[in-house]
């Protein structure tokens, strides 16, 4: 089997994988409970950017912080802007305005959340088949390992994003069909990387940042607004405890990774 034959089977693998992994625990375990597990959601999003990603794009060679931070602020200003958008648009149209909406009309407006997160998703796993790709061309081995290793840090934010898309509307075959569309993101970036390696390896750290820049985005604009609607002192330490196991989690299997 050839490099690149290699570098499609496994970045596909990973990419689907992951996906399916954190499908079926966060549909077995977690789609009854979605409003608790909004909470575990903005843990392991806030995670996820803060303790992975945006420490590996500052980390990689050739990233200048002060474009770093300029991205990273153009990226939550341009989600903001997307939301904004999709908010003014619908402002004046609802169910039952009048003006003649089919049926789960505000349901697909909620769902602008979860469109936000799968962008963050795909621009991620792009990132992670560039990785896999560059560790093939390196050595086989090390290729096999990386992409075990991407699976494993993949699966809890994989958890996190299946949450938001439950909490947004949608179904769970939605949900996962979307998923998977955006694992194989990382096949078309284990691709390019193959032929423009140099090129692709310079953009990473910018496309790690502005995926992180998703998930930081919904968990404090969408996700803790909801939170705080339940103002209750029960529900508000419930609401920290499983924000606090989020971010275990994302600890836990890193320290595994």
């Amino acid at each position: 089997m050839s490099v690149l034959q290699s570098i499609v089977l496994v970045t596909a693998s990973a990419g689907v994988l992951s996906v399916l992994v954190a499908a079926s625990f966060s549909l077995a375990l977690l789609a009854k409970m979605v409003n608790n597990m909004v909470s575990v959601s903005v843990g392991i999003l806030l995670a996820t950017a803060f303790l992975h990603s945006l420490p590996e794009a500052f980390s990689m060679e050739g990233a200048t912080p002060q474009l770093l931070f300029a991205t990273l602020l153009a990226g939550l200003l341009g989600f903001f802007l997307l939301e904004k958008i999709s908010l003014l648009r619908h402002s004046h149209h609802h169910e039952g305005d009048g003006h003649h909406h089919h049926h789960g009309h505000d349901a697909e407006v909620a769902g602008r959340s979860g469109w936000m997160i799968l962008v963050g998703d795909g621009l991620h796993n792009f990132v992670d088949g560039v990785l896999i790709a560059a560790a093939f061309m390196a050595d086989y081995n090390v290729g096999i390992f990386t992409a075990l290793a991407i699976i494993a840090h993949e699966i809890p934010q994989e958890i996190g994003d299946f949450i938001v898309l439950l909490n947004a509307g949608f179904s769970r075959l939605r949900a996962l069909v979307y998923s998977s569309i955006c694992g194989l993101s990382a096949v078309l970036g284990g691709v390019l990387a193959y032929f423009f390696l140099e090129k692709a390896h310079a953009a990473m750290p910018y496309l790690l940042v502005v995926a992180s820049s998703s998930f930081i985005y919904i968990a404090v604009s969408d996700l803790i607004p909801q939170m705080h609607r339940r103002p209750h002192w029960a529900e508000s330490l419930r609401q920290i405890a499983l924000i606090a196991c989020g971010v275990g989690f994302v600890i836990l299997l890193s320290f595994a990774h």
